[in-house]
Formats: structure tokens, sequence, C-alpha cells
């Protein structure tokens, strides 16, 4: 009897441990899901603040030109030609002095540059997962209007429609425009470099690219379930500042389609549009060589 009830005691300790236990882990559970809620509210409130700081920035910059102008206009002492003059030196003045700012800020982020006699000339350095590609230069005239001197940009990245919406107005944010979009070409034909250099064991065919690199046709052989599988894809990016696609269009030559098959048709668009081209490709290379090991 005495050894049943030091057995009971034995158990009923052991399962008070055991609750104690579970109710240190329910309460740190708690306080990570707090924290998580706390770390979501947190980025969207920074998130906030830094929409309202650029609304605020534009119209400060907005503001700022309007009574530049309006004094260069309005002033009671001077002639008429001369209040235009004075007004367009300030201007001047003032964009002058942005775009100094703006050098400063801009140094660290691939984008550098030095004041010229006339204005300033930009060098926008473009690198894709930690890789220097190439550099674009681009020398603006500091006058009114802002003027576009000489420049290095390919003829079909949009510079003249950047320039349009934002080189008069805001020549930090057409920098910014520019620099995504020269990032985002030069991040598509690095990985359409990559692909046919280093993985060309799968393509059936050449690999077919236009000149801004935002349309890609290929053919490509994948080893599924001890079988070689024929594919053609389509990728499109209809977003110029993005380096991933935004449709990825798979299609399985083979004449009988399995629904597994089907699965992994899906699977490769699913992957092309949320992986690197040549990541998704070495996938397929890791994949193929874990079948030959297994056989």
């Amino acid at each position: 009897m005495e050894e049943a009830t030091a057995y009971l005691r034995d158990v009923l300790s052991h399962l008070e441990k055991l609750e104690a236990h579970a109710r240190k882990l329910a309460l740190k559970q708690e306080e990570t899901q707090r924290q998580q809620e706390n770390l979501v509210r947190l980025r969207a409130r920074v998130q906030e603040l830094r929409l309202q700081r650029d609304e605020l920035q534009t119209k400060l910059n907005l503001q700022q030109v309007a009574l530049i102008r309006q004094e260069g206009t309005t002033g009671s002492n001077m002639e008429p030609v001369q209040a235009v003059e004075t007004g367009g030196q300030a201007l001047l003045k003032w964009k002058v002095e942005n775009v100094r700012a703006m050098l400063q800020a801009f140094h660290l982020t691939g984008l550098s540059g030095k004041l010229t006699k006339q204005g300033v000339c930009f060098c926008i350095s473009t690198a894709y997962e930690g890789t220097y590609l190439d550099s674009y230069y681009l020398d603006l005239l500091i006058q009114q209007p802002v003027q576009i001197r000489h420049h290095s940009v390919p003829i079909f990245v949009p510079l003249e429609q950047i320039a349009k919406k934002y080189l008069q107005t805001n020549i930090k944010c057409f920098l910014a425009m520019l620099s995504d979009h020269l990032n985002a070409y030069a991040g598509r034909k690095y990985q359409a470099d990559q692909l046919q250099d280093h993985y060309s064991a799968f393509l059936k065919g050449t690999l077919q690219r236009n000149s801004l690199h935002n349309v890609l046709f290929f053919n490509y052989d994948v080893e599924t379930e001890s079988k070689t599988f024929p594919f053609r894809a389509k990728l499109v990016y209809g977003d110029l500042t993005r380096s991933l696609p935004t449709e990825a269009t798979i299609t399985c030559k083979a004449g009988d389609v399995s629904d597994s098959l089907v699965e992994k048709t899906a699977a490769h668009s699913n992957l092309f549009r949320h992986t690197a081209l040549h990541k998704a490709f070495d996938s397929f290379k890791r994949a193929a060589e874990s079948l030959d090991q297994t056989a």
C-alpha cells in the first residue's frame, strides 16, 4: 500500500512539473506572438511615416519653387527682365544645392557623381545579388529647364519617359527611377547569360530574348519520374523595374500528360516567377543529380 502511495505521489509530482512546463511554454508562445504582432505594427507605421515624409518633402519642394518664382516675378524695385533673371538664378541655385545634397545621400547606393562647370555628371552602377555589372553615365545641365546633355543609357530603357515625368520637378525621384530600370535590366540580362553559359545542357535550341530582356522564349528538358519531358517556357517581365517575370507560361510538349506532370508544370511556372532564372535551373540540376545517386 505504501509503495502504491509513493508511486502515485511520484506520478502526481511529475504531472505537476509537466503542467508547469506547459504553462511556461504557453506564456513564451504568447509573448512571442505579441512581439511579432508589435513588430508588424511597427513596420507598418514606419512605412506609413516614410510615405508621409516623401509627400511632405514633395510639397515642400513645390512650395519652394513657387516662392522662388514669385519672388523673381513680383519684385517691386526691379525691372521685369531683372526679376525674371533673379528668379531664374535663385531657382538654379536651389537646384544645385539639392544636387549636392543628393550626391552625399546617394554615395553608398550605387550612384555617384561630381559637379561640373555647367551641371553635374552622374554614374549609375548596376549589380545583381552582389555581382557588379555595368555602369552608365548621365551628364545633366543644371539650367531652366534641366537638360540631359550626354548619356550612355541603352536606347531601349525609357529614359525620355522617366525624364518627362520627374526631371524638372524631382531629380531625386528621376535618378532613383532610372536606377531601378537599369538595375532590373542588368539583372534580367545577367540571369539569361548565366542560363545560357552554365545550364545549356538543359536547353533545346537557342534562348530567344529581346534587347530589353523582358520577353524570353526557350525549350528545356527535365527528368521527372525516371523520364525526360520536354517543356517550353515564355517569360514576360511586365514590370521593367523588376528582375523577376510577372508571367511564366510553361507547356509540356509530351503527348501523354499525367496529372502529376500538370502539377509539375504549374510548379515550374511558380518557380520561374519567384526565383532567379539560373537558380531555378540549378534546382533542376540538383534534382537530376539526386535521381542519379538513387538509381
